[in-house]
């Protein structure tokens, strides 16, 4: 189903505002890393592959996506990344820890980096979650 065609004002919104993070206050890369995690915690191939190119072209390496699924156990990431991928994990999955991971945050990233990071996260997840259940199966 082509869901953004059917309800292209809705759909259309959340794609603007997709992009309207693209000018962010917070380095793209890290909004882009976020994306991409929560898209695999998601399970939405397409976006991952998508996410994927797109930290390549920005000149993420491929060793970095490689080890992206067990980031935890990797000394390939810095704090910063480290906080982002938290952060996406507690915010994807409402996990309980998010108040602490919080007030980590807060130490790092500015208030307005902060919403930006969330916003984008919340975002992805309801992408993740259109194109998942609405959209036609050769195209996930």
């Amino acid at each position: 189903m082509n869901y953004v065609e059917i309800s292209k004002e809705a759909v259309g919104h959340l794609y603007q505002s997709h992009r309207s993070l693209r000018k962010s206050v917070l380095d793209i890369k890290l909004i882009m890393l976020a994306e991409l995690r929560v898209s695999q915690l998601n399970g939405c191939a397409y976006c991952c592959g998508f996410h994927a190119a797109e930290l390549r072209e920005s000149g993420i390496s491929q060793a970095l996506l490689d080890v992206l699924p067990g980031w935890k156990l990797s000394a390939a990431f810095d704090a910063k990344q480290r906080l982002v991928l938290q952060w996406a994990e507690s915010v994807t999955l409402l996990q309980n820890d998010i108040p602490d991971h919080l007030e980590q945050l807060k130490v790092l990233f500015s208030s307005e980096e902060l919403v930006d990071l969330t916003t984008s996260i919340s975002l992805m997840s309801a992408l993740n979650r259109l194109r998942i259940t609405l959209a036609d199966k050769e195209t996930i």
